[in-house]
């Protein structure tokens, strides 16, 4: 599935079982909570936080959730794109472009990503 498929499977999903989008502020707040749930799971699987006993992903070490909290946010993200008429392949590849020509060198001449941690 590209980038565009997304968008439009996103939008029609919307159109046949979602009613309508959220607002767009409504649409940010929500973003924000995903994007914190993911947070949590990757503090605990990757960081010094530990699981609660009582939190099922901890079973897993939250493996499964954690695609699943990725693909939240990712949902969010393309409808946010959906509702303000952004075109996220176009965007993303400007943004590559914007990226390659800023830091061509800064990365491979950055002293700290030559060593491990």
């Amino acid at each position: 599935m590209t980038i565009n498929d997304a968008q439009q499977t996103v939008d029609r999903w919307i159109k046949e079982y979602g009613v309508r989008y959220f607002s767009e502020l409504t649409n940010m707040a929500v973003l924000t909570e995903e994007v914190g749930e993911l947070a949590k799971i990757i503090a605990r699987r990757y960081g010094e936080q530990s699981w609660k006993k009582t939190d099922p992903r901890a079973a897993d070490n939250g493996r499964e959730a954690l695609g699943d909290e990725m693909a939240d946010v990712l949902w969010v993200l393309l409808c946010l794109a959906n509702q303000t008429g952004i075109n996220l392949t176009e965007e993303l590849q400007k943004n590559l472009e914007k990226k390659t020509v800023r830091d061509k060198d800064r990365h491979r001449e950055n002293e700290k990503l030559r060593t491990e941690n």
